[in-house]
């Protein structure tokens, strides 16, 4: 899990403690903060977005990329911490919205906090209501770091009919299946409230591990999968890279030099977009 800026309260709760926002655009970019009512939170939410300053032909409709954050951060941090804010210069629209601690995940343990379906249904619709997003699955992808690439995985596999391409930049893609640590005894506790015990149901079906086996891999999203080799999760995505290809998914694993940061990320970010682009909008 990203643990830089470990101390990220819920934005709701604690706006006066939200890092200081500075946002790296271009003169050809727009950028909106938009907070809306989500009905699987039963709160306001919010998310921003990045689009061209001017579409032409007035009226054209742009392919969407949703951004997940890392653990720790927050909605703000694509634009604060990368320069991927440069791609919709490529004629793309690109959505960040705030997940706060959730894995992007139904919980177990916390009614109010269905995230999954926040993403899913919510956000999608009010994003689709509001800017000039092209529909369908053939117009959508999402890219996430560390949590919010798990989250990316995840989300694509559970609903392989809304993406077209799923990128995940250093995921954690074992937290559901990984063992107790008396170590790691506050973050077990963490991934407890939202994956439920040892066995849960929860667990069962948000482990990409199992969902590969069980997804149809000619309808999957295309997966772009990256880990530094001097993370700690390099062994998991080496192995989640080692299932895709025995499942026969349409995919690519970059494993490179690099720790759990975005110097590392930022290195992969044009990897990324370039494989974005073979497949958004077709």
């Amino acid at each position: 899990m990203l643990k830089r800026r470990s101390v990220h309260k819920r934005w709701l709760h604690k706006k006066e403690e939200v890092p200081p926002d500075h946002p790296r655009l271009t003169p050809k970019l727009t950028m909106r903060d938009v907070i809306f009512h989500s009905a699987a939170l039963s709160r306001d939410m919010p998310y921003r977005v990045v689009l061209p300053a001017n579409i032409a032909p007035p009226g054209q409709k742009l392919p969407v990329v949703y951004l997940l954050h890392g653990g720790g951060g927050g909605f703000r941090d694509w634009t604060n911490d990368s320069d991927v804010a440069r791609s919709p210069e490529q004629e793309l629209i690109l959505v960040m919205p705030e997940g706060n601690s959730s894995y992007y995940v139904n919980s177990a343990e916390r009614p109010q906090d269905r995230y999954e379906d926040y993403i899913v249904k919510d956000l999608i619709a009010d994003v689709e209501s509001r800017f000039p997003a092209a529909v369908g699955r053939s117009n959508r992808a999402i890219i996430g770091i560390s949590m919010g690439g798990f989250g990316a995985l995840n989300l694509s596999l559970r609903h392989p009919d809304l993406f077209v391409f799923a990128g995940a930049l250093s995921p954690a893609i074992d937290v559901p299946s990984r063992p107790f640590s008396i170590k790691r005894i506050g973050q077990w506790r963490e991934h407890s409230s939202i994956f439920g015990p040892w066995g849960s149901k929860t667990r069962h079906d948000n482990d990409p591990y199992l969902l590969v086996g069980s997804v149809d891999s000619t309808e999957a999203p295309y997966i772009f999968l990256t880990c530094g080799e001097q993370e700690g999760l390099f062994p998991a995505n080496r192995k989640f890279a080692t299932l895709l290809g025995q499942h026969h998914f349409r995919y690519e694993y970059h494993p490179g030099p690099g720790g759990h940061d975005w110097n590392q990320w930022n290195q992969r970010l044009p990897s990324v977009f370039q494989g974005l682009s073979e497949h958004l909008g077709r």
